[in-house]
């Protein structure tokens, strides 16, 4: 298990970008089926090929912009540390920030950027229930991303999209016929 670990870790540092899309494509659509399951009460698998690769296709993008948002919201919260437009902070007040910067600036351009993209190949006008995307970013992405940005930076993406199963399940749960 360590050395899986280990190839892991070797293959997120030599490849940041790629490594996160595969990551996002896989447990994203995972995320997916999940909530389809729960939402139709039926285990068999919801989607053709066509809207699967699609749906990795989309996942995939969303984890380049997560990768940078992860980056760069980090980096914002060390600068504005550095320049005294924020105390020092413990790593869970670090994570915090980072976390809910990421959730309140990006994450909004994350909800309306993957509804937009799956009304694209769904080719319909589907914007119900998107309040409560919205909502996630509050009650469910802060606080898992809080954690998320306590773990090592080697492990982030591949947390954000575990997260993403469980955002699946949640999603899944409240919005079952």
């Amino acid at each position: 298990m360590n050395q899986l670990l280990q190839y892991y870790v070797a293959w997120v540092q030599a490849m940041p970008i790629v490594s996160s899309m595969i990551q996002f494509a896989i447990l994203g659509l995972l995320g997916e089926v999940i909530s389809q399951w729960f939402i139709n009460k039926n285990f068999k698998y919801p989607f053709g090929f066509w809207l699967t690769l699609w749906k990795m296709f989309v996942w995939s993008l969303l984890a380049v912009g997560v990768k940078y948002a992860f980056v760069g919201h980090e980096g914002m919260v060390d600068r504005l540390i550095e320049r005294g437009m924020l105390p020092e902070l413990t790593k869970f007040g670090h994570a915090f920030a980072t976390a809910t910067s990421m959730n309140l600036q990006f994450g909004p351009f994350m909800v309306l950027i993957h509804r937009v993209l799956d009304n694209v190949v769904l080719t319909k006008k589907n914007w119900r229930n998107l309040d409560k995307g919205f909502y996630a970013l509050l009650w469910f992405w802060i606080p898992a991303h809080t954690f998320t940005f306590m773990l090592s930076d080697h492990y982030r993406m591949g947390m954000a999209a575990l997260l993403s199963i469980a955002l699946g399940l949640i999603l899944g749960f409240f919005n079952r016929k």
